[in-house]
């Protein structure tokens, strides 16, 4: 499986998204070495809430967000790991975690939606500038800063931007445009040494010369994704070929080690994510010679700012190395392979098949054992207990519990595997929380447990609990598997 030369892409920057469980700084110092090993250059830091924002926009700031103290620390670890920092802003869409707050509410481009800044308003561009300017008074070397700008859902919609639309040569297309020029206008005039960078979504299926026309293209840059393992190289060639056309003069892609696969995924699917980048290796292969700055490989943790969790990190780890390896050798040959297995202690490396236990030595590879134990194996073995056995089906049903009766002679069956599948899963769900403890702060560690781990064996609990109720037995309120923090 080998692929186009690693030279497509100069730069290979690994996204890390803090909108949803961010790790501490200690873990990132353990981590970023392992990025370079692996072969990244540079990270794209997508802060959201964790960065520390002062002022009239503290309310920003999440419960855990990094101190500036920790931002330059984070900067510091970079660079002894040659990783160099893209921050990023959002600025138009997913302004979630901004317009959710009643102060800025009224920014919204349609009120019932905090999707969507409201382009029409001036102190919609001087939100998103003083955000960009506290960003960048940290980032001060920052040669690139990345703009978001993608998902503008419902732009349009706002009872502004209607009477707008009405107006005769107004189109969506220009207000999308006409927003992203004015910020990035504020970055190169109060940061001119910082070139912008933007999600293409929004450009897309723009015509040529509306593009041409806006004046964008000497502007920015913009990042072309697509998470898909059946990109299409032919649809994207084309892409850079119009682009290129409009006047970008250089333009970068966006691929996924994570995050990419499902809102709730717990687990990492490596052979998706390989092909996904071997498809992009294919299209910088096929498309218009130096045009490409480098690749994005993001690691999406949450959908939006109100979705569930996806991957952890640690996770995700094994996804990342494979689809650093396989940019950096122009494909997934052995040499890629047995680089991955070395680096992160494994033995041997199955990219459809990461589930085996004590699977590497790397930091946060505990996390990665536990979580594939507790995803794998814990909800299909209470499922199993409760659903699947004949004897509960029978003669323990939801009425028998409700009435406290069971035969003794089932309970001697039912009892002693139902209390030592609690005491296997609390025993493991315990180290599993300490793992994740160590990487993660405590609202991350909570939210993920309880989304992952505590349905399932709140369900066993109550077997438990019933049994001993119908058996006349005193129950043992410490028997709980998940501790409370």
């Amino acid at each position: 499986m080998s692929g186009p030369s690693a030279s497509a892409f100069r730069m290979r920057a690994v996204h890390l998204d803090l909108k949803g469980a961010p790790p501490k700084v200690s873990y990132l110092a353990e981590i970023f070495p392992l990025f370079h090993t692996l072969g990244a250059n540079a990270l794209l830091i997508e802060y959201e809430d964790m960065f520390p924002y002062e002022g009239h926009l503290k309310l920003l700031r999440a419960k855990h967000a990094y101190s500036p103290s920790e931002i330059r620390e984070i900067l510091h670890l970079a660079r002894q790991s040659e990783l160099e920092v893209i921050p990023l802003v959002q600025t138009f869409g997913h302004m979630e975690f901004v317009l959710k707050h009643q102060e800025f509410a009224h920014l919204r481009e349609v009120a019932l939606f905090p999707n969507t800044l409201n382009p029409h308003e001036a102190e919609s561009l001087a939100l998103v500038g003083a955000m960009v300017d506290q960003v960048m008074e940290l980032h001060d070397r920052a040669r690139w800063l990345h703009m978001g700008c993608d998902e503008v859902y419902f732009l349009g919609e706002g009872e502004a931007s209607r009477r707008w639309l009405q107006q005769e040569q107004n189109s969506k297309a220009k207000l999308c445009l006409s927003h992203m020029r004015a910020v990035a206008s504020h970055v190169l005039t109060r940061h001119p040494a910082t070139r912008p960078l933007v999600w293409d979504d929004m450009l897309r299926d723009i015509p040529e010369d509306l593009l041409q026309e806006s004046g964008l293209p000497g502007l920015v840059q913009p990042v072309l994704w697509d998470y898909g393992a059946d990109l299409d190289v032919h649809g994207k060639v084309l892409l850079m070929e119009k682009f290129q056309k409009c006047g970008f003069a250089r333009l970068w892609a966006a691929s996924a080690f994570k995050g990419a696969t499902g809102a709730h995924q717990a687990l990492t699917s490596i052979e998706h994510h390989l092909q996904n980048h071997l498809q992009w290796l294919r299209a910088a292969q096929t498309g218009p010679a130096g045009v490409l700055e480098g690749i994005m490989l993001t690691g999406w943790q949450r959908y939006d700012h109100f979705a569930v969790l996806c991957e952890l990190l640690p996770v995700g780890i094994p996804s990342l190395a494979v689809c650093l390896q396989s940019l950096q050798q122009g494909g997934f040959n052995e040499e890629a392979k047995d680089r991955v297995e070395s680096c992160l202690g494994v033995a041997s490396l199955d990219i459809t098949d990461f589930t085996r236990e004590g699977a590497g030595s790397f930091p946060g590879s505990d996390v990665l054992t536990l979580v594939t134990q507790v995803s794998i194996q814990l909800r299909s073995s209470v499922e199993a207990l409760l659903d699947g056995n004949r004897l509960v089906a029978g003669w323990f049903s939801p009425y028998h519990r409700r009435q406290k009766a069971i035969h003794p002679v089932v309970l001697q069956h039912i009892q002693p595997e139902a209390l030592s599948l609690l005491v296997r899963w609390g025993t493991l769900v315990l180290e599993l929380e300490a793992a994740l403890k160590s990487i993660f702060y405590l609202d991350a560690v909570e939210e993920w447990l309880e989304e992952n781990v505590h349905p399932s064996l709140q369900r066993l609990q109550s077997l438990v609990q019933d049994l001993s109720e119908a058996a006349g037995q005193p129950h043992d309120g410490n028997v709980h598997p998940v501790s409370q923090a």
